[in-house]
C-alpha cells in the first residue's frame, strides 16, 4: 500500500497493483495538474480515477493527513531545468543534500540528504526507497542519485517528520519514495539531451502489456566533463575537473492472477568520479533484485510481500594535499601536488524483505500490521601508505529486524492514526585483521559487538474545521542506526579527514508538527510548526584544525535541536498555469552537551525558500522557471567556515510537434541552470569550492506508443 499523500490523476486500479503495493481508490475533490504534454507521460491505461494516498499505509485526503507530504509529479520532474535528480528534489523547500553541490560533481561521502533542518553527514537522516525497497547505500547511508533510470520515475512522493514507526532506521527526517511507470501500454521513449561542461544525458524506456503479462526496460547514461571546484583565487596546480560518467539499467516483469499480482526485477548501476585532484576518484557498481506479491480481496483486505537483495563493489582512493613543489615546479607556492595516503576497495551485500497485511472494520477502522528484515554485510580491504604503510582486512555484519502495527480510525470530522514499531538492531560477526609479510594475524582493536532495542510510537490525528480547512497534528519517535562506514572507515573530502568511531550508539529522535491545511478546486496549501530533538546525534567534530588534512572524528553528540515553521503550496489558478513552492525557517542548533553547544547545525540554512511556475499549452509548449533561495550557513561543527546565502534561478522550455497516437510523438527542449551565474559557496575544506556555474543544454524527446487521455 502506498503510503504518501498525493493527489494526482492515475489510471485504473488493475494498473496500479500490477507491480506496486495495493491501494484503496478514495475520492478528491481538487483538480488534477495541468495536462502535461504526452511524450511526458507515463504508460498507463485509459480508465482515468483520482486518489490520495498517504505517509501511513492507509489513504487520506489532503486535510485528513496529520503530516506534511509533497508530491514531485512525472511533469514537474521533466519540466525541471536539472539534469540530476537530486537537483529534481530541490524544488521543494528544505530539500539539500549534506552539502550544497550537485550529485554530477559531489563525493558520494557528501551525498547524504538533510530534511526538517537535521542535516546529515555522508549518511541521510532522510530514507529513499522505491516499492518499499531501501536505496541509501548500505555501507554509508548516502543516496546514488542516478541509479534510477529517469524515465522508469513516474513521481515522487515525499513526508517530513520522522516516521520510523512503519520504516526503521535512517527516517528520522523524513521519506522519499520513487514511484515507478506502470508497464500497462506498449510504449518505447527516447531522449537525449547535451550541454554546458560536457554534459550529457541519454535515456530509454520500452514498456509492453500482453494480457496479464507486463514489461518494462529502462537505461541510461549521464556524465559530465565537470569543472574545477576550487575557487580561482586558491586554485593550485594540484586541482583538475570534478566530474561523473554512469550507466543506470532496470528490467521488470510481472503477472496478474486474478487479485494476486507478482513481479520480478533487476538493476544495475554503474558510476565512476573524478575527485578533483589527480589521485582521487572512486567507483561503485551495484547489482539489485527484487521479486514480490500483491493480493486484495473484495472486501478491501490486502497483503504484500517483497523479498529483495544487492550487490555492491565500492571503490575509493585518498591523498594528502602538499603546498611544497612538484615535479620540479619550484614557481609553485600552494596546492601543488599530492601525496597518496590510501586505496580503499568495499564489497558489500544486502537481504531483505518485507510483509505486510491490512484489514478494514466497517466503514471508519482500518488495522495493518508488517514484519521485516534488513541484513547488510561489508568486507573492507585497506591499503595505507607512507611511514604508517598497511594492508587490513574489517568485516563486519549488521542486521536489523522489526515488526509494527497501525490503526486508523475516521469519525465525523475527526481522523485519529496510532502506529507503534519494535526494531532489533545488531551489530556482530565483526574482525580485523592486518598483513604481516607473512600471514593475517587480529589487529589489537577490534571491531565493537552490540545489538540495541528500538520502540519507536507515532500518534497523528487531523480535525476538519469545514470543507476547505483542517487542523493537523502529529508526534513521533524515530531512529538511525550507525552505518558501517561511520563505525570503521575513514572518509574524506577536500582536505578533511573524518576518522571513524566505533563506539557510535544509534541516534534517538523525538518530534511534533502541528499545522493548519486548507484545501480548494485551485489548490491546497500548509502551514507547520516543527520541532525535532536528536539525541546522541553522529557527528563529524573536529579534533584538530591546523594538521593537513584537517581531522575529524565522528562522535555521539549531547543533543540537536531543529525547530522551526514552514509553508507548503501547491496551486493551479488556470488550467495552463500551476504555481508551487514554499519556505522553511528552521533554528537548529547543538542544544545540549559539552561540545559545540549553542552551535548551529553544519550545513543547515535558516532560511531556505523556493518558487516555481509552469505554464503550458498545447499549440505553444512549457515553459518552466525554478528559483531557489537559500540564507547563510556554516560548514563545520565549530561554526568557523562561513558559507554565505544565494539566489539561483533555472529555466526550461518544450515544444512538441506531433500528437496523434499511432506515429511519433516529438519534443524539442532546452534548459539554463544558474541563469545569473551566482559564485554559489559549496564548501570550505577549508579552501573554498564553488557550485556549478551557468549551464545551458538542448535536448530531443521521441516517443512512440499510445498515450493516455
Amino acid at each position: 500500500m502506498r503510503r504518501f499523500q498525493i493527489t494526482s490523476t492515475v489510471r485504473a486500479p488493475a494498473a496500479l497493483a500490477a507491480l506496486s503495493f495495493p491501494i484503496i481508490l478514495a475520492a478528491q475533490s481538487s483538480p488534477p495538474p495541468p495536462t502535461a504534454s504526452p511524450s511526458a507521460q507515463s504508460p498507463q491505461v485509459a480508465q482515468s480515477e483520482q486518489i490520495t494516498v498517504t505517509a501511513y499505509r492507509a489513504p487520506l485526503g489532503v486535510l485528513e493527513s496529520p503530516v506534511t507530504t509533497r508530491l514531485l509529479t512525472r511533469q514537474q520532474l521533466r519540466s525541471s531545468a536539472a539534469v540530476t535528480f537530486d537537483d529534481q528534489l530541490r524544488q521543494l523547500p528544505g530539500v539539500e543534500l549534506f552539502r550544497r553541490s550537485s550529485s554530477l560533481v559531489a563525493n558520494p561521502t557528501s551525498q547524504g540528504i538533510s530534511l526538517r533542518a537535521l542535516g546529515s553527514t555522508s549518511a541521510s537522516r532522510t530514507l529513499v526507497t522505491e516499492d518499499d525497497i531501501p536505496l541509501n547505500d548500505p555501507l554509508g547511508g548516502w543516496i546514488h542519485w542516478q541509479e534510477p533510470p529517469e524515465l522508469s520515475i513516474r513521481d515522487v512522493e515525499l513526508v517530513r517528520g520522522g516516521v520510523s514507526d512503519l520504516y526503521g532506521s535512517s527516517a528520522i527526517g523524513g521519506v522519499i519514495n520513487i514511484v515507478q511507470a506502470q508497464p500497462s501500454s506498449n510504449v518505447i521513449t527516447v531522449q537525449s539531451t547535451f550541454g554546458g561542461e560536457g554534459t550529457f544525458d541519454n535515456s530509454l524506456l520500452g514498456a509492453a502489456h500482453r494480457g496479464p503479462w507486463n514489461f518494462l526496460a529502462a537505461g541510461g547514461l549521464i556524465g559530465t566533463g565537470g569543472y574545477i571546484q576550487e575557487a580561482p583565487t586558491q586554485r593550485g596546480p594540484v586541482d583538475v575537473r570534478s566530474n561523473v560518467h554512469s550507466q543506470n539499467a532496470l528490467v521488470l516483469a510481472g503477472r496478474g492472477f486474478g487479485p494476486l499480482k507478482l513481479y520480478v526485477r533487476a538493476a544495475g548501476f554503474n558510476d565512476f568520479r573524478h575527485n578533483g585532484t589527480p589521485y582521487q576518484f572512486n567507483a561503485t557498481r551495484l547489482f539489485r533484485l527484487s521479486t514480490g506479491a500483491d493480493w486484495q480481496n473484495v472486501r478491501g483486505a490486502a497483503a504484500a510481500l517483497r523479498l529483495y537483495a544487492s550487490d555492491e563493489r565500492y571503490r575509493q582512493t585518498f591523498s594528502s594535499i602538499s603546498n611544497l613543489p612538484d615535479f620540479g615546479d619550484s614557481a609553485c607556492a600552494y596546492r601543488c601536488g599530492e601525496i597518496p595516503t590510501r586505496f580503499s576497495f568495499v564489497p558489500d551485500n544486502e537481504l531483505g524483505g518485507a510483509l505486510h497485511f491490512s484489514q478494514p472494520f466497517g466503514a471508519g477502522l482500518l488495522l495493518i500490521v508488517g514484519a521485516g528484515v534488513h541484513d547488510v554485510r561489508i568486507w573492507d580491504r585497506e591499503q595505507t601508505y607512507g611511514s604508517s604503510a598497511a594492508l587490513t582486512n574489517l568485516a563486519d555484519h549488521q542486521r536489523d529486524s522489526a515488526a509494527y502495527a497501525e490503526a486508523m480510525w475516521e469519525h465525523k470530522a475527526w481522523t485519529i492514526v496510532a502506529s507503534s514499531r519494535l526494531d532489533w538492531f545488531q551489530n556482530y560477526d565483526g574482525h580485523e585483521t592486518q598483513w604481516n609479510g607473512a600471514d593475517w594475524t587480529p589487529t589489537a582493536s577490534q571491531p565493537a559487538q552490540f545489538g540495541q532495542r528500538v520502540y519507536d510510537p507515532r500518534l497523528g490525528l487531523s480535525r476538519r474545521l469545514s470543507d476547505h480547512w483542517a487542523l493537523t497534528a502529529s508526534g513521533f519517535r524515530a531512529f538511525r542506526a550507525p552505518t558501517p562506514n561511520e563505525l570503521y572507515r575513514s572518509t574524506q573530502v577536500g582536505n578533511e579527514l573524518t576518522l571513524p568511531n566505533g563506539s557510535l550508539l544509534s541516534e534517538r529522535a523525538t518530534g511534533w508538527e502541528a499545522g493548519l491545511a486548507a484545501e480548494r478546486s485551485w489548490g491546497s496549501m500548509r502551514l507547520s510548526c516543527f520541532l525535532t530533538e536528536v539525541n546522541r546525534p553522529i557527528v563529524a567534530f573536529t579534533i584538530n584544525s591546523s594538521s593537513s588534512p584537517i581531522l575529524l572524528m565522528r562522535e555521539n553528540l549531547g543533543q540537536i535541536e531543529s525547530r522551526g515553521v514552514s509553508l507548503d503550496f501547491d496551486l493551479h489558478p488556470r488550467s495552463w498555469l500551476a504555481v508551487d513552492g514554499g519556505y522553511q525557517y528552521a533554528h537548529a542548533v547543538v542544544s545540549r552537551g559539552s561540545q559545540d553547544l549553542g552551535n548551529w547545525i553544519p550545513e543547515v540554512a535558516r532560511n531556505l525558500a523556493t518558487l516555481n511556475l509552469r505554464a503550458s499549452r498545447p499549440s505553444i509548449g512549457t515553459i518552466s522557471l525554478q528559483s531557489r533561495l537559500s540564507g547563510r550557513q556554516f560548514d563545520d561543527d565549530a561554526n568557523d567556515y562561513l558559507l554565505h546565502g544565494y539566489f539561483r534561478l533555472d529555466a526550461y522550455v518544450s515544444h512538441t510537434f506531433a500528437r496523434c497516437s499511432h506515429i511519433p510523438q516529438i519534443e524539442l527542449f532546452a534548459a539554463g541552470e544558474n541563469l545569473f551565474n551566482r559564485s554559489i559557496e559549496v564548501s570550505k575544506t577549508p579552501t573554498t569550492t564553488l557550485g556549478q556555474p551557468r549551464t545551458a543544454r538542448a535536448g530531443l524527446l521521441i516517443h512512440l506508443g499510445r498515450t493516455a487521455d
